[in-house]
């Protein structure tokens, strides 16, 4: 990797002062009842003080890290978000957490969905290796809502959402909620040892990417039926969700692509069994994405959605695809050392330095028009700085364990550089 700008101390400290502009920005959204709301484009938390599972584990999970790399301050926001997972945001009568909560505590939507079960998992992991208190018990009573509504061991993935009491199951089954399970199982078997999660996630990975995404030219499905058949017209009628999108999200295989090369490497360092697969798959879909996302329609960036045969169907592009691209890059490139992703990685970078860094509101625009100029037809303001942060602190990481377990090797001295 000579000559790689991550190796460069002058890039790394730039991502650390992109970090901290992120960070500062995300201290915004602490709001006095508890959580973290939505914030604005100027990031002002929404007037209507509704708090969301998935937005408050996120940023709890950044402020964990955070706190692992010894930001000051960073400590107490974690404790803040945790204190929101553990009181109005978990439900008490059936188990589980609620999908948001109104500032009086009650619940907008009581269904229980496995894409906020998982940041839950994800933020109480990273949470419980920085120390905070009572993320243990938080994760201990997560992973038990994980392991007795959403995994399916017949089945090899999670289901999707149930209603509150746990009765009625949705038939739908997602990509996204099961690619955001092999993130935070790998994150629990790391700080609980316990490694049936990460056998649970290679066991993911192998269905959803080595078996239908291979099959499918690397498109990844993102829909399926209660019998993993892909769903190819879900959502027909509503092409730009912003949660089940119609067609193929092209920033998903960029997601996969960083999770199985540290998938990988988690196998490794576990002496477990490390399929040949996991790598190979991994630079095939980053270069799908590339194939297929990228200036798909003549204007740099990534297109937010594809159809089956590869054509832009939401031309949006969105700051999180951008983010997860440079991550992979950075992830390939350390693990194989090829130029072709450290041409990416500045690619990517100039990319989100040029269109999607705000420096004059904050953050990053969440949402650009084709033609890269702010839009908000998909996302409205901007919720959290969970993939822009990530985006600044894994190219800093070896690939390994989980970016929280990494960071604590740091602390204590037992290597994890870069």
């Amino acid at each position: 990797m000579a000559g790689s700008w991550i190796d460069l101390p002058s890039h790394r400290a730039w991502l650390d002062g992109e970090a901290a502009r992120l960070l500062e920005f995300a201290a915004r959204a602490r709001l006095p009842g508890g959580g973290f709301g939505w914030l604005d484009d100027r990031g002002e938390p929404r007037p209507d003080g509704v708090v969301h599972t998935w937005i408050t584990a996120r940023m709890t999970h950044v402020f964990s890290l955070a706190s692992l790399r010894g930001t000051p301050g960073a400590a107490e926001l974690a404790d803040h978000g945790l204190a929101a997972l553990r009181g109005p945001l978990c439900d008490d009568e059936e188990g589980g957490w609620f999908g948001a909560v109104e500032p009086e505590g009650r619940p907008v939507s009581t269904d229980k969905a496995a894409y906020q079960h998982a940041f839950v998992v994800l933020a109480a992991a990273s949470a419980t290796a920085a120390g905070r208190p009572g993320a243990n018990d938080l994760l201990a009573e997560a992973l038990d809502v994980v392991e007795q509504r959403f995994w399916r061991e017949d089945e090899g993935r999670c289901v999707e959402s149930w209603g509150r009491d746990w009765t009625v199951l949705e038939p739908y089954r997602g990509g996204n909620s099961n690619m955001h399970a092999v993130e935070c199982f790998l994150a629990a078997a790391d700080v609980t040892g316990d490694a049936r999660w990460r056998r649970r996630a290679l066991r993911i990975a192998a269905s959803v990417i080595h078996q239908q995404a291979r099959d499918m030219a690397w498109r990844v499905p993102e829909h399926y039926d209660e019998d993993w058949r892909p769903l190819l017209e879900y959502n027909a009628e509503h092409r730009d969700d912003p949660f089940r999108p119609y067609g193929f999200t092209v920033g998903h295989w960029l997601e996969w692509s960083r999770l199985l090369v540290g998938l990988e490497a988690s196998l490794a360092a576990s002496r477990d069994e490390v399929p040949a697969w996991l790598v190979d798959d991994a630079g095939a879909l980053f270069r799908a994405a590339v194939r297929d996302g990228w200036a798909a329609d003549g204007q740099p960036g990534f297109v937010y959605t594809i159809d089956v045969y590869g054509r832009p169907v939401v031309r949006a592009r969105m700051h999180w695809v951008v983010a997860e691209g440079i991550a992979a890059a950075a992830a390939l490139l350390r693990r194989t050392g090829d130029a072709y992703y450290e041409s990416w990685y500045r690619t990517w970078w100039d990319h989100a330095a040029t269109c999607f860094i705000d420096r004059e509101g904050g953050s990053w625009h969440h949402e650009l028009s084709p033609e890269n100029e702010p839009a908000s037809t998909v996302w409205a303001g901007k919720p959290d700085i969970y993939h822009a942060y990530q985006a600044t602190l894994f190219p800093q990481l070896p690939v390994a364990r989980s970016a929280a377990a990494c960071l604590l090797d740091q602390l204590a001295g037992r290597g994890g550089g870069g």
